[in-house]
């Protein structure tokens, strides 16, 4: 991995000279005139941030991520004790490649590397934040034709139509309660224009969250954006664009075929899982390029569904299978290993297999003060909730309400240097009715290349 970050870096520094070079200019042809070549030439480019983030926790809970991560209870050692964590993993580089249009159809690709990648167990603070792991988030492909367009590779999820609607903030994202995804897909899609109305079509096959059901995801979206009415929106903490009005309307369907509730599995049990997101960004005071100053931009998202749990960072709830019966009195205890990640669907005792079903919703506004919106403010809410995760494991481990929220400010030193400090309040109530809380405060900085 690091051969190939050597590589992209030594492929972007070459990147100028080789848009710089001229084609050659067009032979004669032996029959008369010719018409001169049509040339193209490929587009590099580099981009990213580095990022280093300072957080105090009222409670030994999170990482850096917090994500959806199970609140220390009350009482615990964890729980009555807070912690200082300094995190420069959210760093982040990129490299954009486009080809050269070829008979109407150009391609283009991405390679986005981070450093959340899996560590080895039982390793020490300093190896986890000091020598982290590179890994990739995006690495794909894009054919776009004259009739539809291709995404082939690991991308955002066309569920959410993320990242179009994600909200501005400090702490690291996902955050709770939103749905934050990537993953390997074949997608198609088509916009259609006309005048300041766009509306955007897409399917895709995505990776399923379990192999053994054999088949994969299936994802279908709706946008319709409104360019007439533009806002300026900064998702997460460094990307800040213009973005258009717009909704959205996605939905994922999934098979789950897990294997029996037994010591040893001969046959499967077969369940379906399904998730509908409706988002939407809404420009209240509208921004252009040059005037950013007033602009305020509204992001929500809703989301609810049943076997989605990956859609969000972290997430399970703290949910479990039941122990297997015992009735002999063996020892050792017979154990049941599923074929499936936890938190997405659960047996009950009587071999029944639930999909774990998640409702959430994730509202935000940004505001860019005068004059000139180098300064401004945002506020995130976001509330998860589940029917039926108070069925599945101890009630002193499952929590089935979260609610969190934040207030942040963003500060842009120079067009390449932000700032951003944030306070935040993560609130859980677990099945027997314990409610957990941490206190975040967060200071953190970014190179924006």
């Amino acid at each position: 991995m690091q051969r190939l970050l050597i590589s992209i870096l030594s492929l972007a520094a070459l990147a100028p000279a080789a848009r710089a070079q001229s084609a050659p200019d067009p032979q004669p042809s032996p029959d008369g005139p010719s018409t001169p070549a049509v040339t193209g030439k490929w587009d590099m480019s580099l981009y990213g941030f580095v990022e280093l983030d300072s957080m105090w926790d009222s409670t030994q809970t999170f990482n850096d991520l917090a994500g959806n991560a199970a609140i220390a209870r009350p009482g615990t050692y964890a729980g009555e004790h807070g912690q200082t964590t300094m995190s420069a993993r959210n760093s982040r580089i990129g490299y954009r490649i486009s080809a050269p249009t070829h008979e109407g159809v150009k391609a283009s690709g991405q390679l986005e590397l981070d450093f959340f990648g899996n560590q080895p167990t039982g390793i020490s603070e300093a190896a986890l934040f000091q020598n982290p792991t590179l890994r990739f988030r995006h690495a794909n492909l894009k054919l776009e034709t004259p009739v539809v367009d291709f995404l082939i590779g690991q991308y955002w999820e066309l569920f959410g139509w993320q990242s179009a609607f994600h909200p501005a903030s400090v702490d690291l994202q996902g955050l709770p309660g939103q749905v934050y995804s990537r993953a390997p897909q074949i997608r198609i899609g088509k916009k259609l224009k006309a005048g300041d109305i766009s509306l955007e079509l897409a399917i895709a096959a995505v990776r399923p969250p379990q192999r053994a059901s054999g088949v994969p995801d299936g994802q279908a979206g709706i946008k319709l954006s409104y360019d007439g009415l533009k806002g300026y929106h900064t998702a997460g903490g460094a990307g800040s664009a213009i973005d258009s009005a717009a909704i959205g309307v996605s939905a994922v369907g999934r098979k789950f075929a897990v294997n029996e509730f037994k010591p040893t599995s001969v046959d499967d049990v077969d369940r379906n899982g399904y998730g509908l997101s409706i988002d939407a960004l809404i420009p209240i005071v509208p921004a252009t390029k040059d005037h950013k100053e007033n602009a305020l931009t509204l992001t929500g998202s809703f989301v609810t569904g049943a076997g989605i749990a990956d859609q969000y960072t972290g997430l399970s709830g703290g949910v479990a299978n039941p122990v297997l019966p015992n009735p002999m009195a063996t020892t050792p205890a017979p154990t049941y290993t599923p074929n499936v990640d936890g938190g997405l669907v659960l047996f009950r005792s009587d071999g029944t297999l639930h999909p774990i079903q998640w409702t959430s919703y994730i509202v935000g506004a940004q505001y860019y003060l005068p004059p000139s919106a180098k300064l401004w403010i945002a506020g995130t809410y976001s509330h998860l909730s589940s029917d039926n995760a108070h069925a599945f494991g101890d009630a002193k481990k499952v929590f089935d309400t979260s609610s969190w929220a934040a207030g942040d400010v963003f500060f842009d030193a120079t067009p390449a240097v932000r700032l951003g400090l944030e306070y935040a309040w993560f609130n859980q109530t677990y099945v027997d009715g314990t409610a957990a809380t941490d206190h975040r405060v967060q200071l953190s900085a970014w190179l924006i290349f």
